[in-house]
């Protein structure tokens, strides 16, 4: 208990929603009827509407400790509460009722340029940054090297951060909250905006804040690869509670069964997007059957079909979609994109799309899953994006007319066509 730097107790954090009802038709007399009875009585909307509140809880009697020194992982589905349980440890948001007791300085890393002024330059930020986390200019100072060095950002430092790509912007503010000495180090989602150097480099600075520095690390993230990694404890949150908290093989498997997973979803959910501007929307994901039929299995040596379906807001001339196959630890196994293969960048029209993609499985027989988005071209920024969104079965036979059954390799992902030739000397 003594050794305790973050002590959660019963939390829980409820908001209040509101559902409109349709609004009624109101015409030109109804609005002259409205303008004279203000004369006579107090102001009334010109619609009619009817509404209701709902109260959802996105935390509910949420208990845990976390010892000086750990990595923890924080995993779950989107809504299950990871932001919300972020944010109140970061002081960022009240609970609605429960104790957190916490013991020294927490740095957080939740989204992309938090705590940055746009207006002003990279180094200006690094002081900004500091001076919020309450360290003194000579400390500052005596990290401001280091920070520029593991940001790679040099040549940007006296450039407006608002010019900053937004993986200058993670790669700066990680850099920040890293080297400048907090006792509790929290990380969201964002480190996913970097490349995959810059994800591993992260992982790395993490392990050492806390093996070598004593410092607690708190992160989130939807890659059970880099959870595996980087944590040695993982909270699972469930609807707003943590239904199970322990060694994070234990709980990665837990959460990463293949029977939570639909293999076909008609229509995705608000919540199930990862990331999304507003310009368009992936609305559904299925593994097809030549006839048409949702698949949650497919045998080896067969083609992959899926169906992406999507929803153009906006007119986007610079689009390009990609598609990963990704293995049961998070390990993204191969990705393809419209302009790497058949398709050139492309101008489309607001409306409703469809891809089809077929991919050669070579996958060895098991499970896994597929994340899809959409991109921008020009400039790389992402769209929308769905990671592990759907489940698919690799089975161990072939889709010949013999039905060959195979044996899995004990090691790898992917079984491709080789062929042994022995000569003797």
């Amino acid at each position: 208990m003594s050794n305790s730097i973050i002590q959660v107790t019963n939390l829980s954090k409820s908001y209040t929603i509101s559902h409109e009802g349709r609004e009624k038709y109101t015409a030109l007399r109804d609005v002259m009827a409205q303008k004279a009875k203000k004369i006579f009585s107090f102001p009334k909307s010109l619609t009619s509407t009817s509404s209701t509140k709902e109260e959802f809880w996105a935390l509910k009697d949420v208990s845990f400790e976390i010892e000086q020194g750990d990595r923890v992982g924080i995993i779950g589905r989107n809504g299950a509460g990871k932001s919300t349980l972020l944010k109140i440890l970061s002081r960022i948001t009240e609970p609605t009722s429960g104790e957190i007791k916490i013991k020294g300085r927490v740095a957080s890393l939740l989204e992309v340029g938090t705590g940055f002024h746009p207006e002003l330059t990279g180094r200006e930020n690094i002081f900004l940054n500091g001076a919020i986390l309450g360290m003194s200019r000579a400390e500052i100072k005596k990290h401001f090297d280091a920070i520029v060095d593991f940001a790679e950002v040099e040549k940007f430092l006296d450039t407006p951060v608002k010019r900053y790509s937004s993986g200058m912007y993670v790669r700066l503010a990680f850099a920040v909250a890293a080297h400048l000495e907090p006792e509790i180090l929290i990380v969201d989602e964002v480190l996913a905006v970097g490349d995959a150097e810059f994800q591993k480099k992260c992982l790395g600075k993490m392990k050492d804040v806390s093996d070598k520095e004593g410092r607690t690390v708190l992160f989130v993230s939807h890659n059970m690869a880099a959870i595996k990694a980087l944590c040695k404890d993982v909270l699972l949150l469930e609807n707003g509670k943590v239904s199970m908290h322990g060694k994070v093989s234990n709980v990665v498997d837990y959460y990463l069964n293949i029977e939570d997973k639909p293999y076909a979803i008609d229509v995705i959910d608000d919540s199930m997007h990862l990331y999304s501007t507003g310009e368009a929307y992936i609305r559904g994901l299925a593994i097809r059957s030549e006839t048409g039929i949702s698949l949650n299995a497919v045998p080896f040596k067969s083609t992959i079909n899926v169906e992406i379906s999507a929803e153009l807001i906006n007119d986007i001339n610079d689009l390009i979609a990609d598609i990963k196959v990704v293995s049961i630890e998070g390990i993204e196994l191969t990705q393809s994109q419209t302009n790497m293969d058949n398709l050139s960048v492309l101008n489309l029209s607001k409306g409703n799309y469809t891809f089809m993609v077929k991919i050669e499985n070579q996958f060895q027989p098991g499970n896994y899953f597929l994340t899809v988005g959409l991109h921008h071209n020009n400039d790389g920024k992402t769209i929308d994006y769905l990671e592990t969104i759907i489940g698919f079965e690799v089975l161990n036979f072939t889709n010949s007319e013999e039905g060959d059954y195979l044996q899995k390799w004990q090691f790898g992902y992917l079984r491709p066509n080789t062929e042994w030739i022995l000569k003797k000397k």
